[in-house]
């Protein structure tokens, strides 16, 4: 579909002013350009730290800081580099830091600076450029107007560049609780995409820091932090939706830790002496962060220091029970049993069938919400209906479909097209994925039982944008009947 758009924007462009096809010309490099994500939150909420495990490098910083209030995309690139663009257009090359980060200070007046862009020759990012963001919600009003910019969230001007600079879609993370703000930014997202002809809504919700969830607190957790947090996780899941499509639990230091090289062959040979202490040693050394470091053993203080700066004490406690288990684990394996508890794992799986897999249908949705502000903004009518008739030739195909599955889950998730709970969640479902069994939400199926669902929902869909639906539902019925139906065709050939 990024194909059949860009071909549409070569085709228009002879016919437009010379201002309208320049835009044109950056939704091109866009369509031919990897799926912008951007990690966004509230200050102090850990988004630095999983742009970092989602990278496997330590390059984003952490520690408040000029950069952390700076929006940097990370992008693939043939030689590692950082550079410094300015308001005005200019740029400058700065060195990373020794230890292969962004610098903590610029060098330069950082009132001119617009945002950075870090290039790393990583296959990460050949697919994907990945867009941190200040936290919202600090007192700094420049850093959130920053974020709102990055995110496609603030009115610019003129108009036909905002409707170029948007990320596509949005990992957000919050950390125990949703608060007011948090649900006002993934809306004004949801709303920037909503006001435009077939922007999508892309956005996953990350329950970080899981590890410091009292799980005593949460009914039905049994005491474990991990259940407790996946419980949190699926209550703002319903608090969230259809603002996202997913919550999912992370405990963000421990997946940079093991993906970034942070854990290394001495710390798994500290651990294997912490789990030779006497159990009493053992189990006073874990009742805190203070006495862990502070506790008299034989294991010194600077070492548990390192420890748990790198790991807390979940992931310590995490590392213990698997040399308990297995007391000749390797260094390697240990490695991965940490990473395994950080939940990364399935972050990077939603991040695969959300984005990664839906990115075509995803760049195309978005240019062509671009090209339609962009005729928009000229003030030319002709240009207008120029751009409007031939989008509307575009998504008349059949495989353009997933298009308008995309602008339906947009307007039913902003609020535009208001729908039942269960049915503005079987949308979702629906526009959230590329595989039909997740489509339809019964993985658990076989396929010819997913053939008949799929049928019946078709024909649910039909009935009900024929009796009962008001206007604007009758719109959004008859879009997910034909993705049903197609579901079933795809279904009956396999």
């Amino acid at each position: 579909m990024s194909a059949a758009v860009a071909r549409l924007c070569a085709g228009l462009q002879p016919q437009l002013s010379d201002k309208t096809s320049e835009g044109f010309d950056e939704v091109l490099r866009r369509l031919g350009a990897p799926l912008q994500v951007a990690v966004a939150g509230r200050i102090k909420s850990g988004k630095s730290t999983l742009v970092n495990a989602m990278i496997g490098r330590r390059v984003a910083p952490t520690d408040v800081g000029e950069c952390t209030r700076l929006v940097t995309r990370f992008q693939y690139g043939t030689v590692d580099r950082v550079e410094v663009v300015f308001h005005d257009g200019r740029k400058q090359a700065i060195p990373f830091d020794p230890g292969g980060g962004i610098p903590a200070d610029l060098g330069v007046d950082f009132d001119e600076v617009s945002h950075l862009e870090a290039y790393l020759t990583n296959a990460v990012l050949r697919d994907l450029t990945v867009i941190d963001t200040p936290g919202l919600g600090s007192l700094d009003s420049a850093s959130v107007a920053r974020t709102e910019q990055a995110l496609g969230t603030q009115q610019l001007d003129p108009v036909s560049r905002d409707a170029v600079i948007g990320a596509e879609a949005v990992l957000y993370v919050v950390t125990q609780g949703v608060r007011a703000d948090d649900e006002q930014a993934l809306a004004a997202f949801t709303a920037a995409t909503a006001s435009r002809e077939a922007g999508p809504v892309n956005a996953i919700a990350l329950l970080n820091k899981a590890d410091m969830i009292e799980a005593d607190t949460v009914d039905g957790a049994d005491d474990d932090v991990w259940k407790a947090a996946e419980i949190l996780a699926t209550k703002q899941s319903e608090l969230l939706k259809p603002k996202v499509a997913d919550v999912l639990p992370v405990i963000g230091l421990l997946a940079e830790t093991s993906e970034t090289g942070g854990f290394t062959a001495p710390d798994a040979e500290a651990l294997r002496s912490l789990a030779e202490l006497d159990e009493a040693t053992r189990e006073t050394l874990l009742l805190s962060a203070d006495l862990f470091t502070s506790w008299e053993c034989d294991v010194p203080a600077g070492t548990r220091t390192h420890l748990l700066e790198r790991m807390d004490l979940h992931g310590v406690r995490c590392a213990l029970d698997a040399l308990d288990a297995q007391p000749d684990i390797t260094a390697g394996e240990l490695r991965r049993r940490i990473r395994d508890a950080s939940g990364l794992a399935s972050v990077l799986g939603r991040l695969d069938s959300v984005f990664r897999a839906r990115a075509d249908g995803i760049k195309a949705a978005a240019a062509l919400a671009s090209i339609t502000a962009l005729a928009q903004s000229s003030g030319d009518r002709d240009e207008r209906q120029k751009v409007h008739d031939a989008i509307e030739g575009l998504l008349a195909r059949p495989e353009a479909h997933q298009l308008r599955v995309l602008e339906a889950l947009t307007l039913v998730a902003a609020g535009s097209v208001e729908m039942p709970p269960d049915l503005a969640e079987e949308v979702m479902q629906v526009g959230g994925s590329t595989d039909p069994a997740e489509q339809l939400g019964r993985p658990e199926l076989p396929q010819a039982e997913l053939t008949e669902l799929a049928l019946e929902r078709a024909n649910w869909w039909r009935s009900f944008s024929s009796f009962g639906a008001t206007p604007a539902q009758s719109r959004v019925a008859h879009v997910v009947h034909r993705a049903y139906f197609l579901i079933w065709q795809q279904l009956r050939t396999r």
